[in-house]
């Protein structure tokens, strides 16, 4: 699936998180990781979002591009706001952890990954997102798609899983707890968010190569 070189000596200075993260994505295409983030960058990210919903500084996103970008709240009903470097000191450090990521996946699996773009996502309870996958059929820069939580104390009786749909294989529900990361091939994997009984918090990214 993935070409590599020996994943599993992948030490990420030391860090267990990024071999496992190495090692799951390149055997299966996608990858889960709890206690991803610290706690601490956890909740403070959190406090923004919720902060940032509301103040309405957080905009319904759209489904499409181009000519045919569109607002569809039944196909699509997170709303979002992208990330800059600068925006906070959370927002730096997460950043900062994706760039070591980013670094990690190039040298173990060869990806070729430039950049990585992410933007906070809050769904409103009953809100969902359409079965999708993240790579437009006119643009192949995205290739590795990555969901961080940011919810306290989350059940699976409150819903909000992302499902995934390897090909063949069985669906895969991912549960959006605090600190945990789900990461997947962009161009490869189906997917969808099914609704939550409580509004769900998530930083949504993906690691680009240059178009």
């Amino acid at each position: 699936m993935i070409r590599s070189h020996s994943p599993a000596h992948c030490d990420a200075a030391g860090d267990e998180r990024y071999r496992r993260i190495v090692d799951t994505l390149h055997e299966h295409g996608w990858s889960e990781q709890d206690n991803f983030l610290p706690p601490d960058l956890t909740l403070a990210l959190a406090q923004e979002c919720t902060a940032l919903a509301a103040a309405g500084s957080l905009t319904l996103a759209q489904v499409s591009r181009g000519a045919a970008r569109a607002l569809q709240p039944s196909v699509r009903g997170d709303h979002i706001l992208w990330l800059e470097p600068g925006q906070s000191t959370a927002c730096d450090r997460y950043l900062a952890i994706m760039e070591a990521l980013r670094v990690v996946l190039n040298r173990e699996l060869y990806l070729g990954l430039d950049e990585y773009e992410s933007h906070f996502a809050f769904y409103p309870p009953g809100a969902s997102y359409q079965q999708h996958r993240d790579r437009f059929r006119d643009d192949d820069s995205r290739v590795v798609s990555v969901v961080v939580y940011l919810n306290h104390d989350w059940l699976p009786e409150q819903g909000g899983a992302l499902r995934l749909h390897p090909q063949g294989m069985c669906t895969r529900d991912i549960y959006p707890v605090g600190g945990r990361m789900a990461l997947f091939l962009s161009a490869d994997m189906l997917h969808e968010v099914l609704p939550a009984i409580r509004d769900r918090l998530s930083l949504t990214g993906w690691f680009r190569r240059r178009a």
